[in-house]
């Protein structure tokens, strides 16, 4: 098992507001003048579907009366694989991931645009990754078929 010190240590939200923290400080190193108007319905548009796809991903952990704390998968009491979590595996990563976008959008920023992708590959390798191994463990064979029909992100 490859594991890291870092796996499931840092809650997610807490992941993308230090990313957010960090593309606010860059936009500021590496700022565009020309601020399009439409950037702010874009990033509202973000905002929106990513909330959605958040809230959805709650509601279902909560019909399934499953932990929703990234910490502890080992508590996982049953695969949610139903609503949002047939479009992503991981709807409320992706909702957190839409909003960083919005974030880039607003702030306009070449540095900023690194945000949302550094956000992915940390939350894939030190939080998805080591909650797949769970799964993985816990649910067998219909977490391996449900991981060949869903994707991870979108």
């Amino acid at each position: 098992m490859n594991t890291h010190a870092l796996d499931t240590r840092i809650p997610p939200p807490v992941v993308a507001l230090i990313v957010a923290l960090l593309m606010w400080n860059a936009s500021a190193w590496w700022p565009l003048l020309d601020l399009p108007a439409w950037r702010i319905p874009l990033a509202l548009g973000l905002v929106a579907v990513g909330a959605a796809f958040d809230l959805s991903g709650l509601w279902a952990f909560h019909r399934a009366r499953t932990t929703v704390n990234p910490m502890k998968p080992g508590k996982t009491s049953s695969l949610v694989s139903s609503g949002v979590y047939r479009i992503s595996r991981n709807p409320m990563y992706v909702g957190l991931a839409l909003f960083l976008c919005a974030g880039a959008v607003m702030l306009w920023s070449p540095l900023a645009l690194l945000g949302p992708p550094v956000f992915v590959a940390y939350i894939s390798r030190f939080q998805i990754a080591p909650e797949e191994r769970v799964l993985r463990e816990r649910f067998g064979e219909v977490y391996v078929d449900y991981c060949a029909r869903v994707r991870r992100w979108l």
